[in-house]
């Protein structure tokens, strides 16, 4: 069985909209719920790491029975100048640094649905898919002027990154040695204020140059082209590029979060039972 996790680290939302209280919008918590309740149905357990403000949001849902591996705010003890604006998923990094492995990575709006294992077998490292070097996204290393005392002539700036909405670590020294180099580049970068490159170089092509410099065999479980079209077997569902279009079309979210909600009564009804109970969900079951 494989141990995953979820992460929670509400610093961006409130440097972002200081004003606002806490909440998630209400088609994260129905993937959310679908991500660790079929995690535990095919693959094995699943705990949130997150803040002390995350954990008493979930708890004032009634959603902590979600992750039977409890729900855990290690990410209180995560240093304050740490940047939320440019490394707003810095908290997946440190999170992972006190997950040993082997362990599996998710991001909330990422559903697994069957067994991974057998996508896993020999493997140190993988991701979902690797991505394309768009100058834009993914620059050079010049682009990094405010990074002070880190050294990016160590890296082989060809290697493709890789997408961390779901990332394995089976060897625990290259779980270390990645997530070492990645915290060590976000503290040498506490000035950055580009809100994009600097996070997925830290995140996601840092996990691509570490492995091929230290030689461990990593590889990638989808490609983009299989998970956007379905042509995966089945195996994941990733929301992240339909975000922006449910927001500006209140009727597409409207019915995504009915299919959530009746996927979640098909397949977990007693779970779908306690989770109809939040306010935020009541109106889609």
């Amino acid at each position: 069985m494989l141990s995953a996790f979820h992460i929670n680290w509400t610093c961006p939302f409130f440097a972002r909209t200081p004003d606002r209280p806490y909440a998630v919008e209400p088609f994260e918590l129905l993937t959310t719920a679908l991500s660790a309740l079929s995690w535990q149905k095919t693959n094995g357990s699943i705990r949130m790491i997150c803040d002390s403000t995350a954990k008493r949001y979930y708890d004032a849902l009634g959603f902590s029975f979600l992750w039977d591996g409890g729900v855990h705010p290690l990410l209180d003890a995560m240093p304050e100048d740490v940047n939320p604006i440019a490394f707003w998923a810095a908290g997946k990094l440190y999170a992972l640094s006190a997950m040993p492995a082997p362990c599996v990575m998710i991001d909330t709006d990422f559903i697994v649905w069957k067994p991974l294992a057998p996508l896993l077998r020999g493997l140190d490292a993988a991701a979902v898919h690797t991505e394309d070097i768009m100058p834009d996204i993914y620059p050079g290393p010049e682009a990094f002027s405010q990074t002070r005392g880190f050294d990016f002539s160590a890296f082989d700036w060809a290697v493709r990154p890789y997408n961390t909405a779901l990332a394995y670590f089976g060897s625990d020294a290259f779980r270390r040695h990645y997530t070492d180099t990645a915290i060590r580049f976000i503290r040498a970068s506490a000035t950055a204020d580009d809100v994009l490159t600097y996070m997925v170089f830290a995140e996601q092509r840092l996990l691509a140059m570490c492995a091929a410099r230290e030689r461990v065999h990593a590889a990638a479980l989808s490609d983009l082209a299989a998970l956007f079209s379905g042509r995966q077997q089945g195996y994941f569902t990733h929301i992240w590029g339909f975000k922006q279009q449910m927001r500006d079309e209140p009727l597409l979210y409207e019915d995504f979060c009915r299919r959530c909600a009746a996927r979640l009564r098909r397949d977990f009804p007693e779970a779908a039972g306690r989770l109809a109970a939040a306010p935020p969900l009541s109106p889609y079951f």
